[in-house]
């Protein structure tokens, strides 16, 4: 492919992907004013958006360099506590004092304000762990990181100013589909063109061997730098947009659970491949609701509820998965315009 075709399918591509999601703004917009879309089914479609973000952004560091990393949720909460607090303290009585607060582009601009607030903490958060993570590998790695995502949440619990247990009132609700699923469409349009980029293709050489990368002159310590930075602050941003629609922040939020639900997320969508971690993001997270509605079951006098229930759920899936299933859905396939462009030469022959 020349590279006048390259640059024309991205163009594309992301041509296309506005279109539809305009398309399906008006769409959603509609259904939920003529009622026939409720509020629940609205909650769980964001909720869809935001695990695209958290699962991809992990994949960066353990599906695509191969760090591993199971404190994720860390990164999140403080994109979401500092994009939060920065909107409520910050930038919300600067515009009250200008009028421009509860208007459409003040909203606007406070989200926007509110998620670069949120990338760019969750990025430093990224540096602070992957400078020092460097002399580390496998398994030290994941405990290293476990103790990050421990400090962020009890940190969070001793700050008053942010309610500490207590959680995070009053944030103002700017999340909407477009500004979600705008925020999705971006991050993977940079993720799929970071893969197929030079510095992509060095992510992709540390992950298969780290020693034959530096054999030919990729420098290891950099790129995975550069992979925990990127997915921090894609973490981050996710962090903001989920504070800015849910309204409430609590540290429970981010605990160790969240971390593995993100992780189940990638390793059951395939690690390395973004398409994969899309499609798991979007089941896990169906049927997370789904078993929201379980009732609860007594055994051997012990009564298990819904929410137990569910982490015995994603913890069965795991073990099953590393069984039967280690490479996930798609392992490292991608769904791009070449598949499109195979199905189309098969039903013209």
């Amino acid at each position: 492919m020349s590279r006048w075709q390259f640059w024309l399918w991205r163009v594309l591509s992301v041509g296309v992907s506005l279109v539809a999601l305009l398309g399906t703004n008006a769409l959603v917009a509609s259904l939920r004013s003529a009622g026939w879309l409720d509020e629940y089914t609205y909650r769980v479609m964001m909720l869809c958006g935001i695990n695209i973000l958290l699962a991809v952004s992990l994949n960066l560091i353990n599906g695509i360099t191969g760090q591993f990393s199971i404190g994720h949720a860390g990164f999140q909460g403080v994109g979401a506590y500092t994009s939060a607090a920065f909107t409520v303290f910050v930038v919300s009585p600067w515009m009250r004092e200008r009028g421009l607060y509860g208007t459409p582009i003040g909203d606007s601009a406070l989200l926007i304000a509110g998620i670069m607030a949120g990338a760019v903490s969750a990025s430093l958060a990224g540096l602070f762990v992957g400078i020092p993570s460097l002399r580390l590998r496998g398994d030290y790695l994941a405990i290293a990181t476990l103790g990050f995502g421990e400090i962020i949440r009890v940190t969070i619990l001793n700050v008053e100013q942010v309610g500490g247990a207590r959680g995070f009132y009053g944030i103002p609700l700017l999340t909407t589909f477009f500004w979600l699923y705008l925020a999705v469409i971006v991050l993977l349009a940079l993720s799929r063109n970071l893969l197929v980029s030079t510095q992509g293709l060095a992510f992709l050489a540390v992950r298969d061997d780290e020693i034959a990368a530096e054999a030919i002159g990729v420098h290891s310590t950099r790129i995975k730098v550069i992979a925990f930075v990127t997915g921090a602050c894609f973490a981050g941003i996710a962090g903001a947009l989920y504070a800015h629609f849910d309204g409430y922040l609590n540290p429970d939020n981010f605990r160790l659970d969240q971390s593995i639900i993100i992780l189940t997320m990638v390793v059951l969508g395939g690690q390395g491949s973004i398409t994969g971690s899309v499609l798991s993001s979007v089941l896990l997270t169906v049927v997370l609701e789904w078993l929201r509605f379980l009732p609860t079951i007594t055994i051997g006098g012990r009564a298990f509820s819904p929410s137990e229930l569910r982490m015995v759920f994603f913890s069965l899936m795991l073990i099953l998965l590393m069984l039967w299933r280690q490479t996930g859905l798609l392992g490292r396939r991608e769904f791009g315009w070449h598949v499109v462009r195979q199905y189309w030469r098969l039903l013209r022959t």
